[in-house]
Parts: structure tokens; sequence; C-alpha cells
């Protein structure tokens, strides 16, 4: 499995300078147009870029994704979306003329190399449960450089003067509001509570038909019949390029597929697309649900009947369904005290989390029991940062993008007839 780090892509960013330098010189002589915006997505064509894509569109805003390869292209084309490939002339040439980047991880996601001038809206990925950008010191990490400490200074300057460049960062709630506010650097005036575009999906239409679709989704993908199986994921978060340290012994394994088997249920393990660690599922009961089957797994949290996870996100999203969660972290204080988080992980995994596989499957067997109370505690958990729950997410994004885009106009016009009115 590939596998990705601050430090290694910190490096890159370095090496890159002069490129960069470049860049700037091309969008300080190429005009914007007033009219062109840019997506993209690191994952593909999909995530909160995808929801906003779709309300643009009907908008009639003149919209063009860029992709990372043919398959992403391919995807676009299903879709109906104009697309160019990210990394060639034509994606520099596009997002230098832009006059609106959508991104939902970073400047990569479009052509990194010209979005200075650009009005750029961060969509982000994901409610922080973990701390992010200037928030953590993982993010301007380096051990690359002899006197790395004044190398990660530099770095984090460098973050800083990027992240200026954004325009519109949408929050889920004013809660995430703070967060992104420290993480990003930015002013609230940027942060407006409008709720996330990814997760317009988990509250659109009757909870009927979204388990339908999810469930026809995940069957298509697994290219299985799951019938009335009941499906549990794990999906572990990102630990910096380090290996999951919760990959199953045989020992366990064996507890799983036990526990499986009597419950006539499925699990599906989504390692993060940027973590490392190997899985060898014992038998058909347990599936590998990976990026290369899924893009964005969002859409398919309702046909799940549990969650397990550690520190993603999505244990805030799984509220909306809502989906029962279980939290295994099994290396708790050694994740705390690298990448930090935001309050306490009692407050949101309550007190005792499981430790263990052993623990882990245990809980599993007990909600597909009786999911009551788990599902209850769900929906506190999600009711604390997700303030928007009506599944029109980016129609307030895009309201706010055109605001703040039309405003300018609006003084020019306001000036230009108190000129001609003699004030």
């Amino acid at each position: 499995m590939a596998s990705f780090s601050f430090g290694a892509g910190n490096a890159r960013k370095l090496r890159r300078i002069p490129l960069y330098l470049a860049g700037r010189l091309l969008t300080a002589v190429v005009p914007r147009s007033r009219d062109r915006w840019v997506f993209g997505c690191a994952v593909g064509v999909a995530d909160g870029a995808l929801a906003l894509w779709r309300v643009a569109d009907t908008a009639g805003e003149r919209s063009t994704w860029l992709v990372a390869d043919a398959a992403q292209a391919r995807d676009a084309a299903d879709l109906g979306i104009r697309s160019v490939r990210r990394d060639s002339l034509r994606g520099l040439w596009e997002t230098a003329r832009a006059r609106v980047v959508v991104v939902t991880h970073g400047f990569g996601d479009v052509n990194r190399y010209a979005v200075a001038g650009a009005f750029v809206v961060q969509l982000w990925h994901g409610i922080p449960l973990k701390r992010i950008g200037l928030d953590s010191p993982e993010t301007t990490r380096s051990t690359f450089l002899p006197r790395w400490s004044v190398v990660n200074r530099l770095l984090a300057l460098l973050y800083r003067r990027t992240m200026r460049q954004i325009a519109l960062l949408p929050a889920a709630s004013h809660l995430v509001r703070g967060r992104l506010e420290t993480a990003f650097g930015l002013d609230d005036a940027r942060v407006p509570v409008t709720g996330e575009p990814r997760v317009d999906v988990l509250s659109r239409g009757s909870a009927e038909d979204r388990r339908r679709i999810a469930r026809a989704a995940l069957a298509t993908a697994l290219d299985i019949d799951l019938g009335d199986r009941r499906v549990v994921l794990y999906a572990p978060t990102w630990r910096d390029g380090a290996a999951d340290p919760a990959i199953p012994t045989p020992d366990d394994w064996a507890s799983i597929d036990a526990v499986l088997a009597r419950r006539d249920a499925v699990l599906l393990i989504r390692p993060h697309p940027l973590g490392a660690g190997e899985y060898r599922a014992p038998s058909e009961r347990v599936r590998m649900l990976g990026s290369d089957l899924v893009a964005d797994v969002t859409p398919l949290l309702p046909g799940l009947d549990a969650l397990i996870t550690d520190y993603s996100s999505l244990a805030f999203d799984a509220g909306l369904v809502p989906l029962p969660v279980v939290f295994f972290a099994p290396d708790l204080e050694a994740y705390v005290a690298r990448r930090g988080l935001y309050g306490r992980y009692r407050d949101v995994a309550g007190d005792e989390p499981a430790r263990t596989w052993e623990a882990t499957i245990a809980r599993v067997d007990g909600i597909l029991d009786d999911p009551a109370d788990a599902i209850t505690a769900s929906r506190r958990r999600s009711a604390a940062v997700h303030a928007h729950r009506d599944g029109r997410n980016a129609e307030r994004v895009h309201r706010a993008i055109r605001a703040r885009l039309d405003a300018p106009s609006r003084r020019t016009s306001r000036t230009a007839a108190s000129r001609r009115n003699g004030q």
C-alpha cells in the first residue's frame, strides 16, 4: 500500500520553490476570467467538490474539473463534467485563468503553481478531531535537512502565507469554525458556518432511499450480493506514513470471523488512502473497500450497520445516518502525543474506547444485537458539530461565494452612481 508522510511532502515543497515562483510570475501577467471556475479533489471526482460542482453547474457557472489521471477523466465524463489533466500545460492554464478555484485537500488538487490571485474555496474533507494545519506539529515536521527545527519554522511561515490565499473555508458549525480558523490561520470572515457540502448526501431524500442506494453501491463496488447481511466498516485514520497499529493477529482474525459468521455480517476494511499496512482477510466475510474501489465512502454510510474507527471524522458524520460507532484506539497515548486532538478524546469516544480487537469485536457483537444506545450516542455526537442537516450546505456555500464575488461590483456601481449624482 502506498504511504505518504508530512516530512516527505514538505521536502517536495521545498524543492518546488522555483516552480512556485514561476507560477507566481505567470499569474501576475495572465488575467483571470470573471466567469471561470476550476474544481479539484485529491480522492477523485467526489467529496464536497462534487456536491458544490452540481450546484454551481445548475447555476450556470462555467466549470472545469482538473483530473489526476485517465480513470478520473472517465469518472468525470460519466458524470457529464468537462475535465482537463491537472498537471498538464492545459491544467496550468485553466487554473491560471480561473476566477474561482475549489479544492478539498490542498492546492495540489488543482495545478498548485497557478493558484495565486484566485478566489480559493477550501472545502476541506472532514470535521477535525485530530489536530490539523498550524495546530499540529506534524504539518510542518521535517527531519530531512540539518537544523531541522529552523526548517520547521520556515515551513510554518510558508504554510501560513499560503493559507492566506484561501478566500472561503466553510465550517459545519461554530465549534468547528474555531478549529478551522486556528488550523488555517484565517479570520472568522473567511470561515462562514454554512455546513459542509460533502455530507449533503446524508440528508437528502428518505432514510429508506438513502439506505437502498448505498447498499446497491456497496454491492456493485464489492461485486457481491449483500442480501440482508449486516455490514460493518472499519476505517482507521492516517498516521503520517506509519503502519496501522491495529493489523489483526491470527487470533484476532479468528474472533472477528466467528462474530461475523454468527451475525451473518460482512466486515469491510478501508485503510486510509495515504496509510500503510497490509490486511490479509481470512474469509469471504472480510472484504477490502480501498479508495481504488470507492473514492468517497461518505455516501455509503447509510448502507452500513456499524462503524469502527479511531480518530476519523467519519465518527461525526455517522450521526447523520444515524449509525452506531465503536471507537478502537490501540495507540491513543502515542497518537495524542505526536499528532494531538481537539478537546478530550473521552468526550467523543467515551471513557473507555476499545484498545484491542477482542474488545472491539465484542462491542460490535453487542451493537448488532441492540444498537439503540449506540445510535443515541452517535446522534448526540453529530449534533454537537453539524449545525445544518437539511441537505442544502452546497447551496449555502455557493451563495456565500457569489456574495463575495459580486460585492466589489456592487461597491463599484454605488460609487459610479454617487459620482453621477454629484455626491
